[in-house]
């Protein structure tokens, strides 16, 4: 045996578990068969133990986290808690105290996949989302003044530090540059309204392009890159924005790819630990129904994986998605693939090459 992970598992809430549950299996197919090892370290936090304990991630469990090679999370949200405080309380808190911030989001059409985008397919649509993850508006900067009387103020603030623009546009230069696809950057933002906050966006840009002159950059507002990945996705290789920005057009890349039942992604954190989800939620209606599609958890393996610097079994794992995708499952949506959850796990297993 080559090399030895170990690997952090957050089940979480609803069909979490049972996505995570058949992402292992995959990952423990592809590491046998690629020599390397995976110590899976299963850590009880959601929605669950909130209830019964008010304990979001307590400090002994994130010294724990720390101290992996990887985190591999299935789903974070309870019905019977109020939205916000296990988003806050696991999901931004993990972020921010790992310092993952890069939220990458591969945007790509596999074929077989249906897409909503007339006369597009999967040779239009395969780009990547370059997410700064731990600054603007989520830091949680503003705060009330006469809260509750007719004179309130909410205020709100998003902040950007000129280290956290930098290094996010510099790995943001770095994955166009080893893409090798068209090797073009493209810099998303709302530079005629924000002004303060994207002229430093702006000008670090500006000055790293010079750095990069194997890579092509250019720039559009939120609102047209929006038009324009619906429209033209073929003119996008990378696409670096801000965390409201990219928390948003994630979304609308999610959907041009075929929906949340593929849409994996990471929360980076280069000289770090970082973790990897499926974007969608817990879907708790599919609780215990055997129903969720996994493949965006098994593809969020695969991504780590290829974090991890094994890109043998990393590239196992999605062309075996590929070929489930192709000649086995009816559709994507959960009660609709013509496969149990289960199942899916156990081609994407058997396909491994």
């Amino acid at each position: 045996m080559s090399k030895s992970y170990s690997i952090a598992v957050i089940p979480g809430d609803g069909t979490g578990p049972e996505v995570i549950r058949e992402g292992k299996k995959v990952l423990a197919a592809a590491a046998s068969l690629h020599d390397f090892a995976l110590d899976f370290i299963e850590f009880d936090l959601g929605g669950e133990r909130y209830m019964r304990t008010g304990e979001t991630l307590p400090p002994s469990v994130l010294e724990e986290l720390k101290k992996v090679d990887a985190i591999y999370l299935g789903a974070i949200g309870h019905p019977g808690v109020a939205p916000g405080i296990l988003e806050q309380g696991i999901l931004l808190k993990l972020r921010f105290e790992l310092d993952q911030y890069v939220n990458l989001r591969p945007v790509k059409l596999y074929p077989g996949v249906e897409t909503p985008l007339k006369d597009k397919g999967p040779e239009h649509i395969d780009f990547l989302v370059v997410r700064e993850n731990t600054e603007g508006f989520y830091v949680g900067a503003g705060g009330f003044f006469k809260k509750g009387t007719p004179d309130e103020v909410a205020v709100q603030e998003s902040i950007s530090t000129h280290k956290g623009v930098e290094r996010l546009l510099r790995y943001a230069f770095e994955a166009a540059r080893a893409r090798g696809k068209n090797r073009k950057l493209t810099l998303c933002g709302k530079t005629n309204v924000l002004t303060y906050a994207w002229d430093l966006w702006r000008r670090v840009f500006s000055r790293l392009s010079r750095e990069y002159p194997d890579v092509a950059t250019d720039y559009a507002h939120v609102d047209a890159i929006c038009m324009w990945m619906v429209k033209n996705p073929e003119w996008f290789d990378v696409i670096a924005t801000d965390n409201m920005f990219g928390d948003i057009i994630t979304d609308l890349g999610a959907m041009i790819q075929g929906g949340m039942g593929i849409a994996a992604g990471a929360n980076i954190n280069p000289q770090g630990v970082s973790m990897f989800e499926p974007i969608g939620g817990s879907a708790p209606k599919y609780t215990g129904a055997d129903a969720i599609n996994p493949l965006a958890c098994i593809l969020a393996g695969s991504l780590m994986l290829e974090t991890l610097g094994e890109t043998l079994g990393a590239k196992s794992i999605e062309q075996s998605v590929v070929h489930v995708i192709a000649h086995h499952l009816k559709r994507l949506e959960a009660g609709r693939m013509g496969h149990t959850t289960t199942q899916v796990g156990d081609l994407t297993a058997k396909y491994l090459v």
